[in-house]
């Protein structure tokens, strides 16, 4: 329950309702020692202090850390964050007119020797939006993830959002987890969830069979293997180009694969394995050697290995290093293939 324990006034004051920096924490989803952490470092605190020690937060307190908590979420860093929210206090100022967030290039490297804030992950040189969204995911701040994925892919499109937003937060939230003893495992699960619905949701509906077109592009993911985020970001950017997908999602089995093949007659097939020990070069060649069509005319499809799982696999099939070359690939086949089979209509 809220504290609503209203601090002492003096004679003729108007008593506020103030909240507790525990019941403050709460509601703003970020924990105490960040609040006086902000408070220490920002002058960001309570303007009422019950005996001189515990503080007290009014409503006019709550109203500055609130869009404190907003600035740091979209990519502004705490310390020009403190800055316009304690000018908020005074006289507010219209979203519109804050600075827009710098881009890689603008952001200013640590100095050496500085550590991070406790809980911060660790980003390296990368655009601001990710500071912004890590903040937001740290805190478990749903709503601020979901905006600023949103905002994102409206902004840059599906790939370069993956590729310099979402993939490398995603990235560092993995690098925290692992060195911190499996902490912040519900920071990485909250972030994945967002990043797959806002892919989804940016993903325009598979399109139909066109006469005379070629079949669709195939994603699955290779027996045992469960990650899809990756797959799913390729579906949304082969969306973008309007190239034709059937995404299998996660651990498809090997006969349901070669037989979706048969019946789509697909222009190529995607098969992700993000570990090596679910990769498997047979599959790939089985695959690959899949047939369809009369007799005379028979098609086989091109098969794209893609994740760190085929490391070392033979070269004799595409490999992308990145999901801009992925869809460069497999949007470039469909319309070659599209533009032979027109030819041989003609």
């Amino acid at each position: 329950m809220t504290d609503r324990t209203a601090p002492a006034a003096s004679p003729g004051t108007a008593v506020e309702a103030s909240l507790t920096t525990g019941a403050l924490a709460r509601r703003l989803g970020v924990s105490p020692t960040t609040l006086r952490s902000w408070d220490r470092r920002y002058g960001i605190g309570p303007a009422v202090r019950d005996d001189g020690r515990h503080r007290r937060w009014t409503p006019v307190d709550v109203a500055v850390l609130e869009a404190m908590c907003r600035l740091t979420s979209s990519g502004v860093s705490p310390a020009e964050a403190a800055r316009l929210a304690r000018g908020r206090e005074r006289e507010p100022e219209p979203l519109d007119a804050l600075p827009a967030p710098r881009t890689a290039h603008e952001v200013p490297s640590a100095p050496p020797g500085r550590s991070r804030a406790p809980g911060a992950l660790p980003l390296g040189d990368v655009r601001q939006e990710c500071r912004g969204l890590a903040r937001a995911a740290v805190r478990l701040d749903a709503p601020a993830v979901e905006q600023q994925l949103a905002d994102a892919v409206l902004r840059y499109g599906v790939v370069t959002a993956w590729e310099e937003v979402m993939m490398p937060t995603l990235h560092a939230v993995g690098r925290k987890w692992e060195s911190s003893g499996d902490r912040y495992v519900e920071v990485e699960h909250l972030l994945s969830w967002h990043v797959s619905t806002t892919l989804r949701r940016h993903t325009p509906a598979p399109a139909g069979p066109g006469d005379g077109s070629p079949g669709p592009v195939v994603l699955a993911c290779v027996p045992d293997e469960q990650h899809t985020l990756a797959i799913e970001a390729l579906n949304a950017g082969l969306g973008e180009r309007r190239t034709p997908t059937r995404m299998f999602g996660a651990a498809v089995p090997v006969e349901a694969l070669v037989a979706s093949v048969r019946r789509l007659g697909p222009a190529a097939v995607v098969l992700w394995a993000q570990v090596r020990s679910t990769a498997s070069v047979n599959l790939a060649r089985r695959v690959a050697d899949t047939q369809w069509g009369v007799k005379g005319a028979r098609r086989r499809p091109l098969v794209v290995l893609a994740g760190p799982g085929w490391a070392g696999a033979p070269r004799e099939m595409p490999r992308p290093p990145s999901l801009s070359s992925a869809v460069e690939t497999l949007s470039g086949a469909y319309a070659l293939l599209t533009r032979a089979e027109t030819t041989e209509r003609d």
